[in-house]
C-alpha cells in the first residue's frame, strides 16, 4: 500500500465523525420498530436515510479500509450493548464484500460506490436475523418491549420475510446512493467521482 493510500489520522476522526452521525440517524429511524411490522421495512428505509452521509463518507475519503473501519464500528458498539454474535458476523461478511465492490471502482468510480453502499446497506439486516440465529438471546434482549411484541416478531422474522428484507435494503441503498450524488454533486465533482 501507497503511503498516499494509507488512513491518516484526520481520515480515523472524519470516520468517526460520521459513525455518530450514522449511529444517530440508525437509531432515530429505529424507532419505527416499536411497530413490529414496520421492522421489516427498517432497514430499506434506514439505507435510503443513511444515503448522503455514507456517500459523503466515500467522496471524501477514497482509500482502503475506511468503509470497512466505518461500517464495523456500528454493529460493534451494538453488541457490546447487548446484540449477539450474529450481527457482527454478519456485518463482517457484508462490510467486507461492500469495501472489494468500492477497490474494483478505484473508490472513484459512482456505478461501484453506488453498488458498494447498496451491499453496506444490508449489514444491519443482522439485526433481525438474529431472531433466526440466536433466537434464545435475541428474544431474551427484546423482553424488555413485552411478551406480545417479541411473539409477533417471531411470526414476522421468517427466512421468506428476510429474503425480502434484504432486498429491499440493497434496493434503499441504491436510491439512498443516488439521493447522496443529487445532494453532493459539489462534492463528487471535486472528489473526481466520475460514473
Amino acid at each position: 500500500m501507497r503511503a498516499e493510500e494509507k488512513l491518516s489520522v484526520k481520515n480515523l476522526v472524519t470516520i468517526g465523525v460520521f459513525s455518530v452521525v450514522y449511529f444517530v440517524l440508525m437509531f432515530g429511524i429505529g424507532m419505527m420498530g416499536m411497530v413490529p411490522i414496520l421492522f421489516l421495512i427498517y432497514p430499506a428505509v434506514l439505507a435510503v436515510a443513511a444515503g448522503v452521509v455514507v456517500m459523503l463518507l466515500m467522496a471524501k475519503i477514497q482509500k482502503p479500509g475506511a468503509l470497512w473501519i466505518f461500517g464495523m464500528i456500528t454493529p460493534l458498539v451494538m453488541f457490546a450493548m447487548g446484540h449477539t454474535f450474529v450481527l457482527p458476523i454478519l456485518s463482517l461478511v457484508v462490510v467486507t464484500l461492500a469495501e472489494g465492490i468500492r477497490r474494483i471502482g478505484l473508490y472513484r468510480s459512482f456505478r461501484y460506490n453506488m453498488l458498494s453502499y447498496a451491499v453496506f446497506s444490508t449489514w444491519i439486516c443482522g439485526s433481525l436475523m438474529q431472531m433466526l440465529l440466536a433466537k434464545e438471546q435475541y428474544i431474551e434482549m427484546s423482553m424488555m418491549m413485552g411478551k406480545e411484541y417479541v411473539e409477533m416478531l417471531e411470526r414476522l422474522i421468517t427466512y421468506p420475510h428476510m429474503a425480502l428484507v434484504y432486498l429491499g435494503a440493497f434496493c434503499g441503498g441504491i436510491v439512498g446512493a443516488y439521493i447522496g450524488r443529487a445532494f453532493l454533486k459539489k462534492h463528487f465533482r471535486r472528489a473526481g467521482i466520475v460514473e
